[in-house]
C-alpha cells in the first residue's frame, strides 16, 4: 500500500526530511508531488524512527514544504527492461531519449542487484577480442573478467572507450554479444561523439547506452551506473547474452559520492571521500562475471580518469584492490604520437594466462607476450642509458634492443583507433618485431614455436 504524507520537516538539497512516517524502509523510492503538479523523484537514505531522510534525484526547487506531497512507493527504484533496448539511448535515470518509442518492459529490475555469490561464480576463462594489440596481445581481456582502464585529463580514453565497444567480440560459438555503455558525468560533446560514433559503424545495433549529462544532478550520477548494470544482468543471465559493460567515468561517479557525503554531514575519509567508497566500488564492480549454469556472462570495462595522474588517488587505488588488473594509458605516449597511447609495462591483467593459449588464441601467445614484455623492458633500459652515455656506451645487443622499443611502439603498440586486428594480426606483428632480435636472446619462447611461426627472411 502507498502511504502519502505532508510533513515534510526541512530540505538541504539533494536532501529531504519527512515527518510521521512508518513502515518505510531503505532504497525504497519516493515520489513528490509539487502543487503545480509536477513530480519529483527519491529515495530513502535513512529511517530513524518517525523520521525519513530522501535523497532527492532531481533539484529542489519549487518543493512547498506545507502543500507538497510524498508517496512512499514500497519498492526501490526499477529499471523497465526488455530486449527491445538494443539500440537505444536513454538517460541516467532509464528513460529513452532518443526519439523513439516508449519501452513496452518484459519485467522490472531493482537496479541494486543482488551481490553474486561467490559460490556460484564461474572462473572466467575465455577470451574476448578487443582488436587493439596492445589489450589482446599482451594484457588480456577474459570473459567475466573486470579491468579498468586508467587514464588522465586530456588523454584520449573516450576514442579507446569507442573502439572497444565497436570492436569486442567473442570468438567461437557465434554467441549473441552486447555492448552496454554508462557515460557518466560527461559533456554533451563527449555524449554526442559516443552515439554518433555507434551509429555510423553500426556498433548502435548491439549496443545499449545510457547517458548521464555533468549538468544532471549529482545523485542521477550514483543511480546511472546501477541502470547500465541491471540491463547488463537482464540481457546476460535473462537473456543469455555475453555482455560487455563499458562505464566512463568513474571519477565522476565518485565525485557525485562525496558531494552526497557532504550534504549528510558525514565524517570524510581519505582527501574528503566518504570511507565506505571501498565497499560502494565493489557494489558496482563484483556484479561482473559469469555463473554457473547460466550461459550468459558480464564483462566489465570501467573507466576512470587519475587527478594529476596519480596512480595512489583513492579511486584509482581502490578500484586497483577490486578489479583484475588495469590498462594505463602515457601521457608520454601520447606526446610522442601513439594511438592507443597504452603503456604496457604498468599494465597488467591478473587473468590473461586463463584466456590465452592452443584452442583459445593460439599456442605460441603465452611465450611471445613475456618476450616482448622482456624486450621492450630492456629496450627501454638501453634508450635511457644512451640519453644519459651515448650511443657509444651501449653493446650490439642493447643497440638492437633499442631499435626494438622504438618499432614496438611504432607498429605494436601505435594503430590508430579504426584499425581492428585479430589475434592472429597481433601475434604476427609480434613475430615480426622479434626478428630484429639474436635468436639466442629469445629465452621465453620454446625454440620448436621460433621454428614454426618466425618469419623467414
Amino acid at each position: 500500500m502507498i502511504k502519502e504524507y505532508k510533513t515534510i520537516r526541512e530540505i538541504a538539497s539533494p536532501l529531504m526530511v519527512v515527518e510521521g512516517v512508518a513502515g518505510v524502509s531503505y532504497d525504497e523510492l519516493v515520489e513528490i508531488e509539487l502543487p503545480s503538479g509536477d513530480k519529483r523523484r527519491g529515495k530513502v537514505l535513512e529511517v530513524n524512527e518517525d523520521k525519513a531522510v530522501v535523497q532527492l534525484f532531481e533539484a529542489a526547487q519549487g518543493i512547498n514544504l506545507a502543500q507538497s506531497k510524498v508517496r512512499f512507493l514500497g519498492h526501490p527504484l526499477e529499471l523497465a527492461v526488455s530486449e527491445d533496448m538494443l539500440g537505444r539511448v536513454f538517460n541516467g535515470m532509464g528513460q529513452p531519449i532518443d526519439g523513439g518509442p516508449e519501452l513496452i518492459p518484459e519485467e522490472y529490475f531493482d537496479i541494486n542487484g543482488l551481490p553474486m555469490n561467490p559460490a556460484a561464480r564461474a572462473y572466467p576463462a575465455e577470451f574476448i577480442q578487443t582488436g587493439v594489440s596492445a589489450i589482446d596481445g599482451l594484457n588480456t581481456l577474459v570473459r567475466g573478467q573486470k579491468l579498468p582502464i586508467f587514464s588522465g585529463s586530456g588523454l584520449p580514453h573516450a576514442a579507446l572507450a569507442a573502439q572497444i565497444a565497436r570492436q569486442a567480440k567473442v570468438l567461437g560459438d557465434n554467441e549473441t554479444f552486447a555492448v552496454v555503455f554508462a557515460a557518466i558525468g560527461i559533456t554533451f560533446e563527449e555524449s554526442e561523439f559516443f552515439i554518433q560514433d555507434f551509429k555510423k559503424t553500426g556498433a548502435i545495433d548491439r549496443t545499449v547506452v545510457f547517458s548521464n549529462l555533468a549538468n544532471d544532478p549529482a545523485v542521477e550520477r550514483i543511480a546511472t551506473p546501477r541502470m547500465a548494470l541491471a540491463c547488463a544482468e537482464y540481457l546476460a543471465f535473462k537473456k543469455g547474452m555475453q555482455v560487455l559493460v563499458i562505464m566512463t567515468d568513474i571519477t565522476n561517479y565518485a565525485e557525485a559520492l562525496r558531494e552526497v557525503s557532504a550534504a549528510k554531514k558525514e565524517v570524510p575519509g581519505r582527501r574528503g571521500y566518504p570511507g565506505y567508497m571501498y565497499s560502494d566500488l565493489a557494489t558496482l564492480y563484483e556484479r561482473a562475471g559469469r555463473r554457473q549454469e547460466k550461459e550468459g556472462s558480464i564483462t566489465m570495462i570501467p573507466i576512470l580518469t587519475m587527478p594529476e595522474d596519480d596512480k595512489t588517488h583513492p579511486i584509482p587505488d581502490l578500484t586497483g584492490y577490486i578489479t583484475e588488473g588495469q590498462i594505463i594509458l602515457s601521457r608520454d605516449l601520447f606526446r610522442k604520437g601513439l594511438v592507443p597511447p597504452i603503456d604496457v609495462l604498468p599494465s597488467l591483467s591478473r587473468l590473461k594466462d586463463k584466456g590465452i593459449g592452443e584452442g583459445k588464441t593460439r599456442e605460441d601467445h603465452s611465450g611471445t607476450m613475456n618476450q616482448l614484455f622482456a624486450a621492450y623492458s630492456r629496450g627501454k633500459d638501453a634508450k635511457e642509458l644512451m640519453a644519459i652515455l651515448g650511443e657509444s656506451a651501449l653493446s650490439d645487443d642493447d643497440k638492437l634492443f633499442a631499435k626494438f622499443s622504438e618499432k614496438f611502439e611504432k607498429y605494436y603498440v601505435s594503430q590508430g583507433n579504426t584499425t581492428d586486428r585479430t589475434i592472429q594480426e597481433t601475434l604476427d606483428i609480434g613475430w615480426d618485431l622479434l626478428k630484429i632480435l639474436p635468436r639466442a636472446e629469445l629465452k621465453r619462447i620454446k625454440p620448436e614455436l621460433i621454428d614454426k611461426y618466425m618469419p623467414q627472411d
